[in-house]
C-alpha cells in the first residue's frame, strides 16, 4: 500500500531543510515522491516553479479549488498554499510513497480522506526562543510585526504535536534526518509486508 507521510511544524523548524536532506538518500530517493505545494506568494531567491511550488496567481488559485483540483488549503501571512488533488491521486495509482509539508489543518485533513494511506510526523524546534532565532535569522528582510505573526502561530502549531502519528525534534540536523528516515522506512516496510 503507498504511504501519504504528511511532515509539519512551525515556520521556522526545519521541515523543508529536513524533507530536502530525507530524499538525498539513495534508499529513499526511489521509493518517495515528493508533492510540489501550489503557493499565490512570489517566488523567493533560488526558488523554482515546479520543483519548490507551482507558482500561480490568486485567479488561477480560486479557479482550481472551484474545479475541485485541490486537495486542502491554507491561507499563511496573506498568501495561498495548496496541495493539488491529482498528485496524490498519480501516486496512489503509479503505488508511489509520497511525501508533503503541510500545517496543521492541511495534515489532518488528508488524514481524514486517506485514513489508511497517511502517516503524520510533526517537526518540532528544540524550543520557543531556538525558533525565534531561526527565524529572525531566516527572514533578516522580514517585518518583527510578520515574526511575531510565525511565532504567534508556532506556539499553537507546537500544542498540537500530540495529534501526529510521530514527532522529531530538531535540535541536531543529522540526527533528526536519522530519526525522520527510520519513521519513514518503518512505515513503508511495515506496510509493505501486509
Amino acid at each position: 500500500m503507498s504511504k501519504i507521510f504528511v511532515i509539519s511544524g512551525p515556520s521556522g523548524s526545519g521541515k523543508t531543510t529536513l524533507l530536502g536532506e530525507l530524499l538525498k538518500d539513495v534508499r529513499l530517493k526511489r521509493r518517495l515522491m515528493k508533492s510540489v505545494s501550489l503557493t499565490t506568494r512570489p517566488k523567493r531567491t533560488g526558488e523554482r516553479h515546479g520543483r519548490d511550488y507551482f507558482f500561480v496567481t490568486r485567479k488561477d488559485f480560486e479557479f482550481r479549488k472551484k474545479a475541485k483540483k485541490i486537495l486542502e488549503w491554507t491561507k499563511y501571512l496573506g498568501y495561498y498554499y495548496a496541495t493539488p488533488k491529482d498528485l496524490i491521486e498519480k501516486a496512489l495509482l503509479k503505488k508511489k510513497h509520497l511525501v508533503l509539508c503541510l500545517d496543521l489543518k492541511g495534515a489532518r485533513y488528508v488524514k481524514h480522506a486517506y485514513p489508511a494511506n497517511s502517516v503524520t510526523i510533526f517537526v518540532a524546534p528544540p524550543s520557543l526562543e531556538s525558533l525565534h532565532q531561526r527565524i529572525a535569522n531566516r527572514c533578516t528582510r522580514t517585518k518583527q510585526e510578520e515574526i511575531k505573526k510565525r511565532l504567534s502561530l508556532a506556539r499553537k502549531e507546537v500544542q498540537a504535536c500530540g495529534q501526529y502519528d510521530y514527532s522529531v525534534i530538531n535540535k541536531d540536523l543529522p540526527e533528526a534526518v536519522k530519526q525522520l528516515k527510520n519513521i519513514i522506512l518503518k512505515e513503508i516496510n511495515s506496510k509493505s509486508k501486509e
